[in-house]
């Protein structure tokens, strides 16, 4: 790994000739062309330090050739091969920076990728069956191993396989009750400018999508259980 923290899922050196970042994506979002932007960025001044070259020299830095991917395991159609900042955000115009991420949805058919993207939907499938659990993973592994799926991984790793996406499963219901939390407040918010407007409580309900209990709770009108 070139850099160690949340802004980079994998980046490496082949023969120190080439730097390869990929990007491991569940759910689509062109935004992740600027997140490979920014692991880019990082990686370089990473591998600039460790290999104490300097950007003040009069030479030329030795720069490994990128390579950016996105492996998208989502259920979402994405029909491109490849896509850009130049396209998704600036209408194709010329910039002075542009970035072009591939996208790999499949991989072929029985290779690492291809094992790996199938192992997600697997999970996928088995979180429908059995919520974010234990369960859910050690069934998924066991249907992975009779399907010749990441087999060897799987029989060598299979607990610390079992504990990582316990914690992933635990990080993803954080943020998930972050983000509800959040709305909730920024709902408020915006519940309690309305009224202050002389806008309806019943109108606020509707546009906010809560229920009218709920905004009388939140403007103080009902007294808080």
């Amino acid at each position: 790994m070139l850099v160690h923290d949340i802004y980079n899922d994998l980046g490496f050196l082949v023969g120190d000739r080439l730097l390869v970042l990929v990007e491991a994506q569940s759910s689509w979002t062109v935004n992740i062309i600027v997140r490979c932007l920014m692991y880019i960025a990082r990686t370089y001044q990473d591998y600039l330090k460790r290999s104490t070259q300097s950007l003040f020299a009069a030479t030329p830095v030795h720069m490994p050739k990128p390579e950016l991917y996105v492996v998208y395991t989502g259920e979402s159609v994405v029909d491109k091969e490849f896509i850009s900042l130049s396209e998704e955000f600036f209408g194709g115009a010329q910039t002075a920076l542009d970035v072009r991420v591939k996208v790999i949805t499949d991989g072929q058919d029985g290779d690492i990728i291809n094992q790996y993207v199938v192992f997600t939907k697997v999970i996928n499938d088995q979180v429908r069956l059995y919520g974010r659990t234990r369960q859910a993973v050690v069934e998924a592994i066991r249907i992975c191993k009779n399907q010749n799926v990441l087999k060897e991984y799987l029989e060598s790793r299979e607990k610390e396989v079992v504990d990582i996406m316990i914690t992933l499963f635990d990080q993803n219901e954080m943020l998930e009750d972050y983000i509800a939390s959040d709305r909730r407040e920024q709902a408020q918010k915006s519940a309690e400018n309305f009224y202050a407007n002389n806008v309806s409580v019943e109108v606020i309900a509707k546009s906010l999508g809560y229920s009218v209990q709920t905004i009388e709770k939140w403007l103080g009108l009902v007294p808080q259980a």
